[in-house]
């Protein structure tokens, strides 16, 4: 259908009052069929215009919905970002209003931002595709100032919301998760699993900015877990330390000589705007070229 009013739209000069005559027409002659609004049929256009030079997409169109695809169509900018949001989605499973909350959080810049590139659907066995460096949290809705506690609580009353935001390859495990170590007890506050990369992944919440003292305390948890909690056939357990800011000078040197798997990542409390985040890659872009440019001159 789509095709067929995209050509006509050249040959004949369709426009929308035209594709109105053909919507009325379809719907006289088969009362209660649903979908072939005039609005929706120029949608139908819209989607075969869209995708029509890519037939390597074929596959990933047929996997989402009709309410996904168009998601896609109508909010995102260019072919890389459309991919990367047909493939997530497919992968994740996403209904439409979980997709466009990731479209609309800016997803797909969050994870350019990150890692300098978009993976194709989160590479597996990548702890650096599965866990991010920047995670949006506005749901939680906490008050100001909050505490560790409050956001801990936020987090399980909104456990859903959570993982729709992390990925569904992880399962929750438990809160105040403890440990034994020798006579002394420890707890850590959030211990999930993670499907596939068959890990144990440990969050430390902080509401303030990164320390390296953090890394010492997330190290000795990931330890007690592989020593103890560990099942002989699961990967090392994985560690992230959650905080409201990461400088990220401090964050590779504390990295550095760490050999745990850790990743510092921070969270937002608050939606940024994703012009903000489109002109912060754009400067990343920029920045890219001059060092490029600057090596080629060298």
């Amino acid at each position: 259908m789509g095709e067929y009013v995209s050509n006509k739209a050249v040959s004949d000069g369709w426009g929308k009052s035209t594709v109105k005559a053909l919507s009325d027409y379809i719907l006289s002659k088969e009362p209660g069929i649903r979908g072939y609004s005039s609005q929706n049929i120029w949608r139908m256009k819209q989607f075969y215009e869209t995708y029509r030079d890519h037939p390597e997409l074929s596959s990933l169109l047929r996997e989402n919905t009709w309410s996904n695809n168009m998601h896609i169509v109508s909010k995102t900018k260019d072919y890389a970002e459309k991919k990367f949001y047909l493939e997530l989605a497919s992968k994740e499973k996403y209904q439409a209003r979980e997709l466009a909350r990731q479209i609309d959080s800016g997803y797909y810049e969050r994870i350019l931002l990150s890692n300098g590139k978009a993976p194709s659907a989160l590479e597996p066995q990548k702890i650096s595709g599965m866990l991010r460096d920047m995670y949006m949290l506005e749901f939680l809705d906490l008050p100001e100032p909050y505490k560790e506690f409050d956001l801990k609580k936020a987090i399980l009353r909104n456990m859903k919301k959570f993982l729709l935001e992390f990925g569904r390859d992880f399962l929750f495990v438990g809160e105040e998760y403890h440990v034994q170590v020798g006579n002394n007890d420890y707890y850590v506050d959030l211990l999930f699993y993670h499907r596939e990369l068959q890990c144990l992944v440990a969050i430390d919440l902080k509401i303030d900015d990164f320390k390296p003292e953090y890394m010492g305390k997330m190290d000795f948890y990931l330890e007690a877990l592989d020593r103890d909690v560990k099942k002989p056939h699961e990967n090392p357990s994985v560690g992230m330390i959650l905080c409201k800011n990461a400088d990220t000078d401090v964050v590779e040197y504390s990295l550095s000589r760490s050999l745990s798997q850790t990743m510092i990542s921070e969270y937002k409390t608050k939606l940024i705007s994703k012009d903000v985040l489109r002109e912060k890659l754009a400067e990343l872009y920029n920045i890219a070229e001059e060092e490029s440019e600057n090596s080629q001159q060298c």
